[in-house]
């Protein structure tokens, strides 16, 4: 964990809400925001959807690859895409820019948020029809192990989860 620097990556599933918080905890931290998603789209020109339809799961999952280690920042609030622990090189760069916070959420609360997964540019690696239930089961270990710090936010309003994880990255 790397407070240094200053900065804080969230990871968590699609819909627990990185994007929305992360702007919200920016603001309440006075740090810059970063939404990886925005970077790769803007790299390539092209939504989330569309390069994981062009390039499927593993190619998606290579571009990102690139973008998240390309990233380097200071004082920053860093969203990632749920997918971004698919990538342990990723990771470990993004581990050596700041503290990884999981924003820990619910199944159930997940099947409240989500709208259609197909328009959401979610990654599926390997079966394609694992559902949102697969999907969290997988991920789940993985956003466990990567995190310095897991925050449950389920329940919360974006801005009171923003404000228990700026309480809990004080803390830590």
């Amino acid at each position: 964990m790397s407070q240094s620097s200053g900065n804080i990556v969230l990871i968590g599933m699609p819909g627990a809400g990185k994007s929305t918080l992360g702007v919200v905890l920016a603001k309440i931290l006075n740090k810059q925001f970063l939404d990886a998603d925005l970077v790769i789209q803007n790299l390539h020109g092209k939504t989330l959807q569309t390069l994981i339809d062009e390039r499927g799961a593993e190619g998606f999952i290579a571009l990102e690859n690139e973008a998240l280690c390309g990233i380097e920042a200071h004082n920053t609030v860093v969203a990632t895409g749920g997918s971004a622990v698919y990538s342990d090189e990723a990771m470990v760069h993004l581990a050596k820019m700041g503290t990884v916070v999981y924003l820990e959420i619910s199944y159930e609360s997940l099947v409240e948020r989500l709208g259609d997964l197909d328009e959401r540019g979610v990654v599926f690696r390997g079966d394609a029809g694992m559902g949102l239930r697969g999907l969290y089961d997988e991920r789940r270990p993985l956003y466990e192990g990567y995190a310095d710090l897991t925050v449950d936010v389920d329940g919360l309003t974006i801005t009171a989860a923003a404000r228990k994880v700026a309480a809990a990255y004080k803390e830590s």
